[in-house]
């Protein structure tokens, strides 16, 4: 067993499926919503995992081995990050074998297929429809989410066209097979730059109830405050669960996550007290960060590793007392 501060995670059983209190009739975990991590072997799903909830650097995932069991881990980081993932081994074939189906899917709130951008997709793709006609059969409010991965060694235009013939061919397939009501999300994705953490957001976000409050609020901010941006992120994921109601751009979202970096690693540093050594994020940590073009970041805390992290121009900022 590997046990932290944020969680806990832990192989299961030989066969990966046994009961260990998810099943029907279990309180308390079975409150948390659950999301699937799904895909081939090799395709990227298990590194996504270790980065985006373990903090591994990408380039040690380099070293990881293919999944052999089913992996789960609390995410328990802040009081709206409350989920538990699940790693499924790539070779597992919910179609034609024994697994319960119903102990995987019933209580699943999103399901993430990832697919190997650089490799033959075809297999990935039947592998996909397939996963989704089973899963929408045994619980059709499941959230559907393609991660189209690796795309960091592709450029601008085969990215979009990998999107559009995976779009185009998944969709076909799930029509020819009668399934025209079944909504998927695709992502591209990447370990190697930010955009692995905004899909995760855009997952983890459609799963929390509160979201509609969290994004009223944020607008109601920004209006009478005069910022630009405002993420409400979860610090040691730096997933963002809520944000108001203007586009976002990846520029302004990789300047919120290099700051929650900076703030992370200069509190480790100076911040920690003798009688907290493991807690150097607490209710007083804020920060104020000024760029030359004018630009200013600000986070505060809100609650347990929940952040407010603000953009604004510096001519706003003398309004800063209504943060």
């Amino acid at each position: 067993d590997e046990e932290d501060q944020y969680g806990q995670s832990y192989d299961d059983t030989e066969d990966g499926f046994e009961q260990d209190g998810d099943g029907p009739g279990n309180s308390g975990e079975d409150e948390k919503p659950r999301i699937i991590l799904m895909g081939m072997r090799r395709s990227g799903k298990s590194s996504i995992h270790k980065v985006v909830f373990q903090k591994m650097s990408p380039n040690e995932t380099l070293f990881l081995e293919s999944t052999n069991k089913i992996v789960k881990e609390d995410v328990t980081n802040s009081s709206f990050m409350q989920f538990r993932i699940w790693d499924i081994p790539g070779q597992i074939d919910f179609i034609e074998s024994i697994v319960d189906c119903g102990m995987i899917f019933g209580d699943c709130g999103a399901l993430v297929f990832v697919i190997d951008a650089q490799d033959d997709y075809t297999d990935a793709l039947n592998k996909l429809v397939g996963t989704v006609t089973k899963a929408y059969k045994i619980n059709p409010s499941v959230k559907f989410e393609v991660f189209i991965h690796k795309v960091d060694g592709l450029n601008e235009d085969n990215k979009m066209e990998t999107q559009r013939d995976i779009h185009q061919r998944a969709n076909d397939d799930l029509s020819d097979s009668g399934l025209d009501n079944i909504h998927l999300s695709f992502h591209l994705t990447s370990i190697y730059d930010h955009s692995i953490f905004e899909a995760f957001s855009k997952v983890v976000q459609k799963l929390i109830p509160q979201l509609p409050t969290l994004e009223n609020l944020l607008n109601i901010l920004i209006s009478n405050s005069g910022i630009e941006k405002a993420f409400l992120f979860d610090v040691f994921s730096k997933i963002y669960v809520a944000t108001d109601c203007s586009p976002v751009d990846m520029q302004s979202y990789e300047l919120c996550c290099d700051m929650i970096d900076v703030v992370i690693d200069v509190s480790g540093i100076y911040g920690v007290k003798e009688d907290n050594k493991d807690n150097a994020f607490d209710h007083q940590s804020s920060s104020l960060i000024k760029l030359n073009n004018g630009t200013v970041l600000y986070l505060r805390e809100v609650d347990k590793f929940l952040a407010l992290v603000c953009i604004l121009r510096e001519d706003n900022f003398d309004k800063q007392g209504e943060l």
